[in-house]
């Protein structure tokens, strides 16, 4: 599955980007704001840090401009230094942890459907972050268990066994199979 980050660049378009030409920065803006927001709500699981990290990515990413090789894609560049803006925030905040994913609970209070079982965002929300963006990387963004060990520094049987640790989690948390550790706010599962 291809994210909005694999998306192809015109040459023209980086080329004006470079010379700083506000149009191009404008257009690589919004034809990637959305895939940069979304890596890093999934990465911090908070909206507000989120708009920090895409604010952060882009004016970073334009001011590096300069450095992108000719020969290389912008799309997974951007990705890279989202990646790192989100992780810099969470090893900032030290939130980057490998507590009970139970223990976790969404930033933004909306952590379940008012059916009868938690929605897919409220069930990412409460898995931890590690987890979660371990989770995002390979089944979203289509990154290696090589490319995910490398990115958080971690082997790649660590990001194997978190990202099986992780599916496990949210099929309970979606089927809510484990009603011991249901919240009072999902008595209704």
């Amino acid at each position: 599955m291809a994210t909005g980050f694999a998306q192809p660049v015109e040459e023209d378009l980086i080329a004006a980007a470079r010379q700083g030409r506000r149009s191009a920065l404008e257009i690589l803006f919004r034809r990637f704001e959305r895939s940069v927001f979304t890596l890093a709500l999934r990465v911090s699981g908070s909206d507000a840090e989120a708009q920090d990290v895409l604010q952060d990515t882009f004016i970073d990413a334009f001011t590096r401009l300069v450095q992108l090789r000719r020969d290389a894609a912008f799309g997974p560049w951007l990705r890279r230094i989202t990646l790192n803006h989100a992780l810099g925030r969470l090893r900032q905040a030290r939130r980057f942890s490998d507590e009970d994913p139970a223990d976790f609970q969404g930033a933004d209070g909306e952590a379940m459907r008012t059916q009868q079982r938690l929605d897919l965002n409220g069930a990412l929300a409460r898995l931890s972050p590690l987890s979660r963006t371990v989770l995002w990387l390979h089944d979203v963004e289509g990154m290696t268990h090589s490319e995910i060990a490398s990115t958080l520094e971690q082997s790649e049987s660590f990001s194997k066994s978190r990202l099986s640790r992780a599916h496990a989690r949210l099929r309970e948390l979606l089927t809510c199979e484990n009603p011991k550790q249901i919240t009072p706010i999902q008595q209704s599962c």
